[in-house]
């Protein structure tokens, strides 16, 4: 049995103070899908400001720093996985392990630290239990994606301690729909052979909305600059190719609203399939599938309360490791979320919200490497978030509690499998935050944040105890685990004259007992058995979950220079323009018990890209520099060289009929450079097969109606 597993943890009332810093607005202005316009036209017309859901009211200008991707900007950056999607944006690194999984690292934090979301609801998967799980989502079929850097426990629990990415897809409309629209996007890859096509449609009055999209990639072995060894069947002992990096994804969606006078509702099915190879093994595919039914609507009573909008959805997710043609092991999450939002008039100059949440999921890995007994986790929370305008600016303030329990069900299947404890172990997270943001004059902005938060651990972190051979480790959970605890300051500003904007910010978290992997320095066999003999083979380093001291810092910054044109303020000075858009990063982590650095931890990064744009005419040249990352720990990981790539684009804008048309080409790493991701667990064992990819060209059409 699991030692004291009935007790509770008791959380600890937090207090925090205000400050004042960074970022009012979303790092990039959002754009919705292309809107009509002349093929001659010098400049796209003003866009309009979309609400950001980041911030529970709805407000656009924000006090967390915030991202925002969407219409051209994601298109042109979008890759198969969303940790590739997203990396290089300011604060935002890749997992990357291969091609085919990734997931992001906001400020050094990933995993279970980073909340992945759809339209704002749950989105269950396995990507945080295992670096080689792909999350089941796909840029070809989404509107737009958000990024908030740092703490935001508040709305999401302890698990977005390091920040939230949320995939907006409009599959339940919000807004009515008057008339027929949609786009479609065709696209193919020189690198990876890559064929991808999709296609989003929407239409309505103002008493119905519906919403239809399904997407298609293709790829195959992705291109490298260096020769490497494979030794799947069918492909050459050595090749310029990632062995085991082809993919195979599709999937779609339906999903439609009523609306009425008080409010709306509407429901939405989805499915994703994909058929992928992991790259840690060169006979292993992983066949992915993931179902999702989503419920959402708001009403707007009137009175005090002026709306209360809940969602709720229900994931079916499974995926099954194959060995050559063999079924191995099978993971499965089966969830369950519902989120209700109550938000109230103003009162004096507060306005604000409280809500409730509450998932459960059921897991359970079933197979020789099944290093996770089957679990159950369930967590109910109360949060309240409230804000406070004045005449200099606004001051923001919550607080959340929560109740989870994690109850290990061992391995049925097998009762001879004795290796995972058996008992349940519950927990009470609590949370708090206060925020400012300061309009010092027209063109300033200061910000803060200050949170403390609580994170409950994953009952993987509590149980584990097996081979996972895809991070060749045996991996042992400790189910005398507490909270992870840590308090977060964040300070920042912001400069916009016309196109001229420069934003900068600076943080600190240090955790109390900040939960990882550490080596043992043990090494086992396939059994679990200590092996003492340094010949032996087929063995697995022993990684034990364990908690320390531990303290994140940071800076972020990037902006943007008009060399030529428009000033930014409508009078225009050339026909064309010419922007200078940069930005860099750094952040440090310690493990303050060892001094040691953390790994996988993002070295020194900046980018610059000159943006040109004339007429129905834009390009784009730059590059994204990667400083050699020697702040590694001493047993388990490997330094990194700097390295640079370099990166160009070019679309062209028509119309025909109502049609407008987007023909765009890119060219990704121009100079063939060979370089290795500081941030992904295959820099530390497998270090020589898996690359960044090598140059690749891509060219597709985007079609908006």
């Amino acid at each position: 049995m699991i030692p004291n597993f009935r007790r509770n943890a008791i959380g600890a009332a937090v207090l925090s103070l205000a400050s004042f810093a960074a970022i009012a607005q979303a790092q990039a202005q959002p754009q919705p899908v292309l809107q009509a316009q002349p093929a001659e036209a010098a400049a796209p017309a003003a866009l309009p400001e979309i609400a950001v859901t980041g911030n529970p009211l709805g407000a656009s200008e924000l006090i967390a720093p915030t991202t925002t991707l969407s219409g051209d900007r994601l298109l042109m950056r979008s890759e198969s996985t969303l940790g590739q999607t997203l990396d290089n944006l300011p604060g935002v690194s890749s997992s990357y392990f291969g091609p085919n999984a990734s997931r992001p690292i906001i400020r050094g934090l990933d995993g279970d630290r980073i909340r992945i979301l759809q339209n704002g609801g749950g989105a269950p998967d396995a990507s945080s239990l295992s670096y080689d799980h792909a999350v089941p989502m796909d840029a070809l079929v989404t509107e737009r994606v958000e990024v908030l850097r740092g703490p935001s426990a508040l709305q999401y629990g302890g698990s977005a301690v390091g920040g939230v990415v949320n995939v907006i897809d409009n599959r339940i409309p919000s807004e009515p729909i008057n008339g027929f629209g949609g786009r479609a996007d065709l696209g193919f890859s020189t690198g990876n052979k890559e064929k991808n096509g999709g296609v989003v449609l929407e239409g309505g009055n103002d008493r119905f909305a519906l919403h239809v999209d399904a997407f298609n990639r293709d790829s195959k072995d992705v291109s490298v600059p260096i020769d490497l060894e494979c030794s799947k069947p069918g492909r050459p002992w050595l090749a310029r190719k990632i062995c085991n990096s082809a993919n195979e994804a599709h999937g779609g969606a339906v999903g439609g609203t009523l609306f009425f006078d008080q409010g709306w509702i509407g429901a939405s099915a989805s499915t994703y399939r994909s058929t992928y190879g992991t790259v840690a093994e060169d006979d292993v595919t992983i066949g992915m599938k993931s179902d999702r039914q989503a419920i959402e609507g708001e009403w707007r009573p009137g009175g005090f309360i002026s709306s209360i909008h809940a969602k709720a959805s229900h994931t079916n997710y499974r995926h099954t490791e194959y060995e050559g043609g063999e079924a191995g092991t099978t993971f499965s999450n089966l969830s369950n979320d519902l989120r209700i939002e109550a938000r109230h008039q103003k009162i004096g100059n507060f306005e604000g919200l409280v809500g409730f949440s509450s998932e459960s999921n059921r897991f359970a890995a079933d197979g020789a490497e099944a290093f996770a007994p089957h679990s159950r986790t369930r967590s109910n929370a109360l949060f309240l978030y409230e804000e406070l305008g004045t005449s200099w600016g606004r001051l923001s303030f919550g607080a959340r509690t929560e109740k989870v329990r994690v109850r290990s069900l061992g391995y049925p299947d097998d009762p001879t499998v004795t290796r995972f404890a058996i008992g349940e172990r519950s927990f009470n997270p609590h949370s708090a935050a206060v925020g400012a943001l300061v309009n010092l004059a027209p063109q300033w902005q200061l910000t803060s944040n200050l949170a403390y938060t609580e994170r409950a651990p994953k009952d993987y972190e509590l149980l584990a105890n097996g081979p996972h051979v895809a991070t060749a480790a045996w991996e042992v959970g400790n189910p005398d685990l507490d909270k992870e605890k840590s308090v977060g300051f964040d300070l920042g500003a912001q400069w916009k004259s016309g196109a001229n904007t420069a934003r900068v910010n600076a943080y600190v978290t240090r955790f109390r007992n900040y939960i990882g992997l550490t080596a043992s320095g043990r090494t086992l066999d396939e059994e679990g058995q200590v092996v003492t003999d340094p010949e032996a083979t087929d063995t697995l380093a022993e990684y034990l979950y364990s908690g320390v001291r531990a303290r994140f810092t940071g800076i972020e910054a990037s902006g943007n220079l008009r060399l030529l044109g428009t000033d930014g303020f409508g009078r225009l000075a050339d026909a064309a323009t010419l922007d200078l858009e940069w930005r860099g990063d750094v952040v440090r982590a310690k493990n303050l018990d060892t001094g040691e650095p953390l790994p996988r931890i993002a070295p020194f990064r900046a980018g610059a890209t000159l943006a040109y744009g004339n007429g129905p005419w834009s390009a784009r040249f730059g590059f994204d520099y990667n400083a050699a990352q020697r702040h590694v720990p001493s047993v388990g990981a490997r330094e990194t060289d700097a390295y640079t790539l370099w990166n160009a684009s070019i679309a062209y804008r028509m119309k025909v009929q109502r049609a407008n048309l987007t023909w765009y080409a890119r060219i990704d790493n121009i100079t063939n450079k060979l370089a290795y991701s500081p941030t992904s667990i295959l820099t530390t064992t497998v270090y020589p097969n898996a690359p960044l990819p090598g140059r690749s060209l891509k060219v597709g059409l985007r079609v908006t109606f």
